[in-house]
């Protein structure tokens, strides 16, 4: 069943604007009192276990993670030095499959995409959010820190970094059983959901230091030198415990000069890598076991088909060209 199959049956089932994936109790979860369970395993069932407690929707979880050389909206947002920024912190569910905007009461997103709950024309209307930015409920709760940290590693392309988070948590943070709201207990406070999502994807990116990997496999931002797809999986792989799956853009090798002939119609510039994991219990624990990519990656397999291209002059935080 495709992605787009199985987010259109998600949302007939869930209904577009409920809260709850499962219908949780707003009492108290104390999940130290549940033993722990793998997500993605027979035990991991909503039936069985309390879904606050234990991943029951979407038990694959994807840490991605960008590698851009500009943000287009420098001097004012800029990259960090030597690593590549979060992306997100995706649940997927166990087939490789996924869904998205699971609770449009919690959509907080300024140019939702897809625009709809599951990306055809039939499938329900994500509306555009219209209030404050995401940062409002950071600060709310004094979270300065996050902002700051978020402004640096969490770094959006061509538009605020407040839309690009929003963005990540309407679209995901909704579509795990974990940070539903009833989870939260009587005691909740509006937003410390918000808070929670982006601690947890933080922890999560922080685990996964992919720029140092690759350095240690002498494997560096180059605008000459070029590397091969094998040797990208093999050191990253090395390092998390599973295959990840490599994301390209730029042109396809075989429309290239030096793939000029070839079969090969893979992208040739490196941006982006998602590890895959089963999570134990909540994600927001951090326990985990590594799983290899469910998707193949589109990128050139051709020996030194690849560029990781030098971020752009006065794209990079601390430089002074704008």
């Amino acid at each position: 069943m495709s992605p787009l199959t199985y987010a259109a049956l998600a949302a007939t089932l869930l209904g577009a604007a409920h809260c709850s994936l499962y219908n949780e109790s707003s009492v108290n979860h104390t999940c130290i009192l549940d033993p722990p369970v793998l997500s993605c395993s027979p035990g991991a069932d909503p039936l069985k276990v309390d879904s606050c407690c234990t991943e029951t929707f979407g038990g694959l979880l994807l840490q991605t993670q960008f590698w851009s050389t500009y943000t287009g909206l420098e001097p004012l947002q800029r990259l960090p030095i030597d690593t590549w920024t979060n992306h997100g912190l995706w649940p997927d569910f166990c087939s490789g499959a996924y869904t998205q905007y699971c609770d449009l009461n919690r959509q907080y997103d300024p140019v939702p995409s897809p625009n709809t709950t599951n990306a055809l024309p039939n499938g329900t209307v994500v509306p555009a959010w219209k209030g404050p930015s995401i940062d409002t409920f950071l600060k709310a709760f004094g979270r300065y820190d996050l902002i700051d940290w978020m402004n640096t590693y969490w770094v959006n392309q061509g538009a605020p970094n407040t839309d690009f988070w929003a963005h990540e948590f309407s679209k995901h943070a909704t579509c795990f059983s974990t940070f539903d709201i009833p989870c939260y207990g009587p005691q909740y406070v509006e937003h410390e959901d918000v808070v929670d999502f982006f601690e947890t994807a933080i922890k999560w990116y922080k685990r996964y230091p992919t720029w140092e990997w690759l350095n240690e496999a002498k494997i560096v931002p180059s605008n000459k030198t070029t590397y091969s797809l094998g040797d990208i999986e093999k050191a990253l792989t090395k390092k998390s415990g599973a295959k990840p799956y490599i994301g390209c853009s730029g042109p396809r090798y075989n429309t290239t000069d030096a793939g000029k002939g070839s079969n090969d119609t893979g992208r040739t510039v490196v941006s982006e890598v998602w590890y895959f994991n089963h999570v134990i219990g909540r994600p927001q624990e951090g326990n985990s076991v590594p799983v290899n990519a469910t998707s193949n990656s589109g990128c050139a397999k051709s020996a030194g088909a690849l560029h990781y291209y030098e971020p752009t002059p006065g794209s990079v935080q601390g430089s002074k060209k704008s």
